[in-house]
Parts: structure tokens; sequence; C-alpha cells
């Protein structure tokens, strides 16, 4: 069963960030309770006998120079137990009737190097490599 998430599913999306090789910030309930009520925001969990085994955080971007907007996976991962049952290609489809609603022509995801079974889930699902992307780190100090 896929439901948006709630603060309840706290410890079992820390577990699957976890998962990820992050550690997840002690805030991380107040994360999904912001993410829960933002209007461009959908963060989903999937259910399998009522064990939270995934969840995939999606923004909404709206776009000023083209029709179309786009959605952005910022978080995915399913446990590693039930992988290959195919909750990935659910949570996809959801995702993508939930972007063709908004109005989006595209979904992008950004996945690094190290994920490379992740690579593959993404390529099977139809997703090209755009290689070009940058980030600037900010800390603290304002710089």
């Amino acid at each position: 069963m896929i439901r948006r998430a709630q603060s309840t599913d706290t410890d079992a999306i820390r577990a699957l960030i976890a998962q990820l090789d992050y550690d997840p910030p002690a805030s991380l309930e107040e994360k999904i309770r912001r993410l829960s009520t933002h209007p461009d925001e959908v963060l989903l969990v999937y259910e399998l006998d009522t064990e939270v085994v995934a969840f995939l955080s999606l923004h909404f971007i709206p776009q000023l120079a083209v029709a179309g907007d786009f959605a952005r996976i910022s978080y995915f991962a399913v446990k590693d137990s039930v992988r290959r049952h195919g909750i990935g290609r659910q949570l996809e489809a959801h995702i993508i009737r939930l972007a063709r609603e908004r109005n989006c022509d595209r979904i992008e995801v950004h996945c690094h190097t190290r994920r490379t079974d992740a690579h593959r889930f993404y390529e099977r699902q139809g997703y090209n490599e755009s290689p070009k992307y940058f980030i600037k780190t900010l800390n603290n100090s304002g710089q």
C-alpha cells in the first residue's frame, strides 16, 4: 500500500535513510512534518503487511521558461530484504501519475555514482543520464 508519510513513520524512514549510508538528523520527525504539509512536496511510504519498507520524497518545481514543470526525486529507498519485488516500480508508477497531474513533463533524480544498483533501476524505468550537475556547499559562516 502506498500512502503519504506521517510523523509516526519516522523510525522506519530513519532506518531506510541509514540504509542509504546517511546519518539521519535528530530533527527528522520535524522535517517529515514540514514536508508532509508543503504544497510542492509529496513524501510517500510503501507499507507491506503494516511495515513501512520503502519511502520516496518528490518535489514539484514550477518552471518559468517552458510549458511543463518538473518533479525531482530527492530520496528513494526500498528495504534491502524486499528489493526486486516490484515495490520500487510501483512507487515510480505512482509518482508518474502525480507528476502528470501537476503538469510536469519530466522527472529527474540525482543519484550518487556509488549507487550502481539504483542506476540500473532508473535506466530500466526509462531515465536517461544527464551528467552535468553543480553543487555549492553552504556552511554556517555565510560563505
